[in-house]
């Protein structure tokens, strides 16, 4: 019975040292490793450069639409529209990473506009625009050039049409990592010159992607964190 009654002393004795231990002396949780806002691949993937070329079509099955109003389908639809961008900054996230949006361009455009027959172009002004990604929504803004601005050049029954738009604020947009893509919804322009035949605004809807950095070797897809 007295070495029981020890042995159970001996253990009390032991629970209370090392509760007594100081919280210095008790070893801590293995930090957890930062992941870039921008990562090849995926989250675990290599992170994008700065300088690096980001670049992307338009999603498959999807098309580019430039319409009069939030709601129908009447103006400029394009089935190609790729865009380039320079990566900037690249933080860990949750910042925000920034890009330079270098080119976007329009091709295989139709209008189902009464009165014209054909689009002759359709290009964007003021280039470089700002891109940002990771830490809420996607934000491509106008930079030092001036503000997003686009131009449609139309073949009509009264001759050809120039129409040239702006946009006051910014583009916001979301990325979906399960395709790769950043989506832009009825973006407002504003009628800024050219003929009084044309619309007074216009919405832009597009989605882009996959986004891939062509700086790497393969073209790997680019993943938001």
């Amino acid at each position: 019975m007295r070495i029981r009654t020890c042995l159970a002393l001996a253990a009390a004795a032991t629970t209370l040292a090392v509760g007594a231990l100081p919280a210095s002396a008790v070893p801590a949780a293995a930090p957890v490793a930062a992941v870039p806002v921008l990562t090849t691949g995926d989250a675990a993937g290599p992170a994008v450069a700065a300088g690096d070329i980001l670049v992307a079509p338009l999603a498959a099955g999807t098309k580019a639409t430039f319409y009069s109003a939030t709601t129908g389908a009447t103006g400029v639809t394009c089935g190609v529209s790729p865009f380039t961008a320079r990566a900037l900054t690249n933080p860990d996230a949750p910042g925000t990473a920034t890009a330079s949006l270098t080119g976007m361009s329009f091709a295989s455009c139709t209008a189902n506009v009464t009165g014209v027959t054909s689009v002759k172009s359709l290009t964007v002004g003021n280039l470089a625009y700002g891109l940002s990604l990771g830490g809420g929504p996607v934000v491509l803004a106008g930079g030092a050039a001036g503000p997003i601005q686009a131009t449609a050049v139309l073949n009509s029954w009264f001759g050809t049409l120039t129409c040239t738009y702006q946009l006051s604020g910014a583009f916001t947009g979301s990325s979906d990592n399960a395709t790769h893509t950043l989506a832009f919804r009825n973006e407002h322009f504003v009628k800024s010159g050219g003929s009084g035949l044309c619309p007074g605004e216009g919405y832009f809807s597009a989605t882009y992607g996959p986004l891939a950095d062509s700086s790497r070797a393969g073209s790997p897809v680019v993943q938001v964190n």
